[in-house]
């Protein structure tokens, strides 16, 4: 019967020994991947990366004007019409097609004779007679130059004022993918060069966020936090920013 008991009460050791040793190398596993999450959580790098390219714009968009002032509406009307004829002969010359061409409508202004103390009285001195004109073209060196000649049309009495073209890229949807893919790209060089620096490597990208993305003239060292889209100059300069994190290995 004694032998029977110490069976038991050994075998009940034996388990018990087993079930602790069982108990520490688990908590040895366990505490070694433990160890693997919180470095992979904790160690990481974080960079910024650029990418830069030149483009010319690809569709260019000018606006002017011509008025006439006359006392009498239907005089000053009929002028106007003239003119607009003389604009619109003189674009055709250039090239300018009408599909290329916006006319707005006529804008009326009364002018009211002044008293001598500079305030307007109920006099009607006249009228002055505006009419805009746009060009929307993706021919930007023939828009290009007919703005800058289009001074020529004073020559024929036509009181013309031009605005300064603006210039715009219709790719930029495309253009913003390459190049903050080119941008990422560039972060992960730096990132690896860093890395490499303290004898490690990096992993997976752990996270990634676009920065600045600005368009400005080729010529310009400017930089904004909120980003520029310049629609002043033919050639351009894009840049793209991004900040991206890495996971140390």
């Amino acid at each position: 019967m004694e032998s029977g008991n110490f069976f038991k009460n050994s075998q009940i050791i034996v388990l018990g020994v087993c079930i602790a040793v069982a108990t520490i190398a688990s908590s040895v596993i366990l505490s070694g991947g433990f160890l693997k999450v919180m470095k992979f959580t904790r160690e990481q790098i974080s960079v910024t990366g650029s990418a830069t390219k030149e483009i010319r714009s690809d569709h260019i968009v000018w606006k002017g004007a011509f008025a006439r002032r006359e006392a009498d509406l239907k005089t000053a009307y009929q002028e106007l019409q003239e003119d607009l004829d003389k604009v619109k002969t003189y674009l055709s010359s250039k090239g300018v097609s009408e599909n290329e061409t916006i006319i707005s409508q006529v804008l009326t202004e009364t002018v009211y004779r002044k008293n001598e103390k500079g305030n307007d009285t109920n006099d009607i001195e006249g009228y002055t007679l505006t009419q805009n004109v746009e060009i929307r073209s993706n021919d930007v060196d023939k828009i290009d130059k007919v703005s800058r000649e289009s001074t020529r049309l004073i020559d024929q009495g036509i009181l013309f004022v031009s605005q300064a073209p603006e210039y715009f890229y219709t790719k930029i949807d495309e253009l913003k993918v390459e190049m903050l893919a080119r941008a990422t790209e560039n972060a992960k060089q730096r990132a690896s060069s860093m890395a490499k620096a303290t004898g490690n490597k990096i992993g997976f990208m752990r996270s990634a966020r676009m920065g600045v993305f600005q368009i400005t003239p080729s010529t310009s060292t400017e930089v904004s936090d909120w980003g520029v889209n310049d629609t002043s100059s033919l050639d351009k300069k894009v840049m793209a920013v991004v900040t991206v994190s890495f996971a140390i290995e």
